[in-house]
C-alpha cells in the first residue's frame, strides 16, 4: 500500500475516533423546571430574564451562585461573563448542535472560564461529552421569568457610551411589547404593529396538543374569550404554541379569564381517550396545515 493511501485511512480512522456529536433531541427541555417557558424564552418572549442553580456538586469551578439566563445578548452573544463575575446567557443566539441543552449548557461552562468583563462569541459544536443542562442544574429550583420593556438588564451598574446608548435604543425599539398571563403557565400577550395576539407554549407533546386543539375546534370551542380567534401553531423544541387574534383595544389583563377557561377545556381535551371523530380528523388537518416550525 502506497504512503498517500496508508495517510487517507489513517485520516478517516482519525475522524472516525474523534468527538461523537450531539444527537438531534426534539424536546431538548423535557425534564427542567418551566420546561414551557424555557421555549418561551427562546421563541417568544423578546426581552427576558430568569435565575439559575447548579445542582449540588455540578457547579463549574470558579463559578458564581447564580446564572442569569436572558432571551438574547449584544451581538447575539451566547454569553457574558461580566466585570462584576456575573454571568450572562443569551438563549436565542442559534444553535451550535442537535441538543440545545447542551449548547446552553456549553455557554454557561464557557462564560464561567472566560476572564471578567469578556464575551463568549462564539459555541463549539456540541458532542456526546458535553453537559446538558438536566446534568448541571438544580431540579428543584423553579424557573421565574421575569419580561422587560426592554433591554437594559445588558448594562447592568455600567454607563454607556454614546455608541452604545444608541445601540441600546435601537434594541429597546425593535422589542415587541410582551406581557406575560397569570391565568396558565406560558401564556404571553403580545402587540406586534397594531394586531394583538396571545401566544401559548402548551405543555404536551406537539401530536397532543394539536389533537386536543382539534377536538376544541370541532366543537366550535377554540376561541380565546370574547371572540379570539385560533390563528395557527408554532412548533418548536417538541411542544406546540397556538397563537390566538385578539382584541388590539383591550388590555392584557382582560383575557385572563378566556385563558383560564381555555385552559380547562384544553386539559380536558388532552384526557381524552376517545378516537377523533371525522370533524375532529378535518380540524386536525387544518391545524397541522397552519403550523410553523421555528427551529
Amino acid at each position: 500500500m502506497g504512503k498517500a493511501s496508508r495517510r487517507s485511512r489513517a485520516d478517516r480512522a482519525a475522524r472516525t475516533s474523534g468527538p461523537v456529536p450531539a444527537p438531534f433531541v426534539a424536546r431538548p427541555f423535557e425534564g427542567l423546571p418551566g420546561e414551557t417557558d424555557w421555549v418561551a424564552m427562546r421563541e417568544i418572549v423578546p426581552a427576558a430574564t430568569a435565575t439559575i442553580r447548579f445542582a449540588p456538586g455540578r457547579a463549574p469551578e470558579g463559578a458564581p451562585e447564580t446564572v442569569t439566563i436572558a432571551t438574547v445578548l449584544p451581538l447575539a452573544w451566547p454569553a457574558l461573563h461580566r466585570d462584576t463575575g456575573e454571568i450572562l446567557v443569551g438563549i436565542q443566539s442559534g444553535n451550535a448542535s442537535g441538543d440545545t441543552s447542551r449548547d446552553i449548557a456549553q455557554a454557561i461552562e464557557l462564560a464561567v472560564a472566560a476572564q471578567p468583563g469578556s464575551p463568549v462569541t462564539t459555541l463549539p459544536v456540541s458532542t456526546l461529552d458535553t453537559d446538558r443542562l438536566q446534568d448541571l442544574l438544580d431540579l428543584g429550583a423553579p424557573f421565574d421569568i421575569e419580561v422587560h420593556e426592554g433591554f437594559e438588564f445588558w448594562v447592568g451598574d455600567s454607563e454607556l457610551d454614546v455608541e452604545g446608548q444608541q445601540s441600546l435604543e435601537r434594541a429597546n425599539e425593535s422589542a415587541i411589547p410582551t406581557v406575560k398571563l397569570a391565568a396558565a403557565p406560558s401564556a404571553y400577550w403580545c402587540r406586534i404593529g397594531e394586531r394583538c395576539y396571545v401566544r401559548w407554549v402548551l405543555p404536551h407533546d406537539e401530536d397532543t396538543s394539536t389533537s386536543a386543539l382539534a377536538r376544541l375546534h370541532a366543537a366550535g370551542t377554540s376561541t380565546l374569550g370574547d371572540g379570539g380567534r385560533l390563528l395557527g401553531c408554532f412548533r418548536s423544541s417538541g411542544l406546540l404554541i397556538p397563537v390566538w387574534e385578539v382584541d388590539p383595544e383591550a388590555e392584557p389583563e382582560s383575557h385572563e379569564a378566556g385563558v383560564s377557561a381555555m385552559h380547562g377545556r384544553l386539559e380536558g381535551a388532552v384526557t381524552s381517550t376517545a378516537p377523533l371523530t371525522a370533524a375532529e380528523r378535518g380540524a386536525r388537518a387544518g391545524l397541522m396545515n397552519r403550523q410553523v416550525t421555528l427551529r
